[in-house]
């Protein structure tokens, strides 16, 4: 199983961790991705497969102190009033690949070994 943190726009600020099978996080994160935006989601699948695939994931949350690692991260409202996007992830989606100026010394020491 793989961790999956959701982070979304609630007040609650909850930000809770649910796990998917290999198959399930590979549909959510295809090509090595351990980020992405729902609406890219939506788009890739539809609004009923992504439905579809979503529905079991939310049967399986864990506490994080429990959680083993957060192998990918997935992003609610992330939608302006017009549908533009406003949250701004690295292109290829993926937590090694930000902009060395968005990301501190440690960071970038650290992604660069796995780039």
């Amino acid at each position: 199983m793989k961790n999956i943190l959701i982070i979304d726009g609630a007040t609650n600020a909850t930000f809770s961790v649910f796990q998917a099978t290999e198959d399930e996080y590979s549909v959510i994160f295809p090509n090595d991705q351990d980020m992405e935006l729902i609406e890219h989601l939506i788009e890739r699948l539809g609004d009923e497969e992504a439905g579809r695939l979503l529905l079991p994931l939310w049967e399986r949350p864990i506490l994080k102190r429990e959680a083993m690692g957060i192998h990918g991260t997935l992003f609610y409202d992330n939608e302006n009033s017009d549908g533009s996007i406003w949250r701004i992830i690295p292109a290829s989606k993926r937590e090694i690949d930000w902009d060395d100026l968005s990301i501190n010394r440690a960071q970038r020491e650290l992604f660069s070994r796995y780039r």
